[in-house]
């Protein structure tokens, strides 16, 4: 079995978990409520602030040229495609950029992104690859799910299926995933279940990422 294989075995009741979350078939049917949406868009934007930090790190990880341009791709797609369709996406709320930077982190988002931080600073490669796989594997996966029961008639939740089901989002997974294969086979049980916690610990952050948003949750101990 691949080493990939392995890692979506270990979390694949997780991942299921996330196909069936009202949140992604509300995206999927249209029946999704705007506000929780807002909350999930404007979440997820402070998200890729560190999201981008981890790519960044990966660059200065790397040991050939060739990994360090691919990381740097990552990094300036994920600065400059991606946030730049979530401030589009906020504009059609009444949301500006001032907005978004303003908005406090939830308590998910701040344990998502500590998780990822502290993969990136304290591992390498593979370790980096391990923890945002979760996403970058997972979002193509839940996008090419909803595409295929048939686009919603809400056209901001479209946006959203069509940029993650598109096969340019979904080969930056695959390489992702192929680099690690390479990786995998120089490493020993040991190393392999550490990779296979780190995966998993961050499918369940995913999973608690689609619950925030659904539940609109900020912090679960108020700020005074």
């Amino acid at each position: 079995m691949a080493f990939c294989d392995e890692l979506r075995a270990v979390s694949a009741g997780i991942w299921q978990r996330e196909l069936e979350h009202p949140f992604v078939q509300g995206l999927g049917n249209g029946s999704l409520d705007p506000a929780k949406f807002r909350t999930y868009l404007a979440q997820d934007y402070l998200f890729l602030i560190d999201y981008a930090k981890v790519f960044a790190l990966a660059v200065s990880k790397a040991h050939d040229p060739a990994t360090m341009a691919y990381f740097a791709k990552l990094c300036a797609d994920t600065l400059n495609e991606e946030m730049a369709l979530h401030r589009s996406y906020c504009a059609e709320f009444g949301i500006t950029p001032a907005d978004l930077e303003r908005e406090p982190p939830a308590q998910t988002t701040r344990g998502y992104g500590g998780h990822l931080l502290r993969a990136a600073v304290s591992g390498g490669i593979a370790e980096i690859i391990c923890a945002v796989l979760p996403c970058q594997w997972g979002y193509a996966e839940v996008a090419a799910h909803l595409k295929a029961r048939g686009l919603p008639p809400e056209p901001r939740y479209v946006k959203w299926i069509e940029m993650y089901a598109s096969p340019e989002f979904a080969d930056y997974g695959r390489w992702l995933r192929e680099t690690l294969e390479g990786l995998a086979t120089r490493l020993g049980p040991t190393e392999r279940e550490r990779l296979k916690d780190i995966f998993h610990t961050s499918s369940r952050w995913e999973y608690l990422f689609w619950d925030m948003a659904w539940n609109q949750d900020t912090w679960a101990v108020p700020a005074d």
